[in-house]
């Protein structure tokens, strides 16, 4: 015999499968899918991101070789041309590098780096920047005056000064080993400190438009707490924006890396990006061997093409005067 079924469970099993086939058909339904649904040009992007996210997802296990791996590295394999040329090997189908190294392995394993310096940094100056927009925008007076004017004076600087000056203090402050061990994660600081502004202004923008509304003032009248109110009424009507800012930030943040990887300054040799391949390659592109840094350079660019198409999309897909 089958054991009993509780009369509840059935009810809310039932239940919870048309919730998320509702929730479903009205996001297929919707505008911003519509809007997606009808232009080619960003599914391409989107298809082309997801490509490269899958690839440095899985680089371990869909790259042909294990570029960490020193101890697999054969100097007797430096510089061998793509696969297509006079001396091309189908185990390096895009070439070799001048330790031996499979192009295409490095730019695999390069994106794992790139994407996570860039997402990090995203993530840590969308955070900081929302808040204190949230906090200037809601609270105004001195406090707005003063976060204001360090943004001023924070988009003075180009974020390739930052991110040098940031990389020099921590050279100065700490060990040799220690800044070593320490370099990704100034690296992503830097870039953070680069990037908050945007997020701050735009959200300070929506939150002062936000807090004259009706629902601020009734929350106000039946005493919230402000810090309440900002988090649970006002930030989820700012997010759009934030969205937006992010998905475009991303593209700075891998661009900003790159540069500062191939000035020297970016993550260590040991775990290349794409902006230290580009770097290394470039030492030997007049030389003949080409493919080292063109085919770093062309992925960097189509990512940050890629991605910055999608941006654009979601932009005029999150604004309502352009439906």
């Amino acid at each position: 015999m089958s054991a009993p079924v509780e009369p509840g469970t059935m009810a809310r099993s039932s239940m919870s499968l048309p919730r998320t086939t509702d929730v479903l058909r009205r996001f297929f339904d919707g505008d911003v899918f519509y809007s997606f649904s009808r232009s080619p040009l960003t599914m391409l992007a989107f298809v082309t991101t997801l490509a490269f996210f899958v690839a440095a997802i899985f680089a371990p296990w869909l790259a042909p070789h294990d570029t960490s791996d020193i101890a697999s590295l054969d100097l007797m394999n430096a510089f061998k041309t793509p696969v297509w040329g006079e001396y091309g090997d189908p185990a390096f189908p895009l070439g070799t590098d001048d330790q031996g190294r499979d192009v295409l392995s490095s730019i695999m394993f390069g994106l794992r780096i790139s994407l996570l310096v860039g997402f990090a940094a995203v993530i840590l100056a969308a955070v900081f920047g929302t808040l204190m927009g949230l906090i200037s925008g809601y609270v105004g007076g001195v406090v707005d005056s003063v976060i204001m004017r360090i943004a001023d004076i924070q988009l003075t600087f180009p974020a390739i000064l930052i991110a040098l000056m940031f990389d020099g203090i921590v050279r100065s402050v700490l060990t040799t080993e220690m800044a070593r061990e320490f370099k990704m994660t100034s690296l992503i600081l830097a870039i953070a400190a680069s990037q908050w502004v945007n997020f701050a202004r735009t959200v300070r923008g929506s939150t002062m438009v936000e807090k004259n509304k009706e629902y601020v003032q009734a929350a106000r009248l039946i005493g919230i707490h402000p810090m309440k109110i900002m988090l649970r009424h006002v930030l989820p009507n700012v997010t759009g924006p934030v969205l937006v800012i992010g998905t475009l930030s991303l593209a700075i943040a891998i661009l900003t890396e790159a540069t500062l990887s191939f000035l020297g300054v970016g993550v260590p040799v040991t775990n290349p990006s794409l902006g230290t391949l580009i770097r290394i390659g470039n030492d030997f592109l007049f030389s003949g061997e080409w493919w080292m840094t063109i085919f770093p350079g062309v992925t960097l660019v189509v990512l940050v093409l890629a991605v910055n198409l999608l941006g654009d999309w979601l932009r005029d897909a999150l604004n309502p005067k352009l439906r």
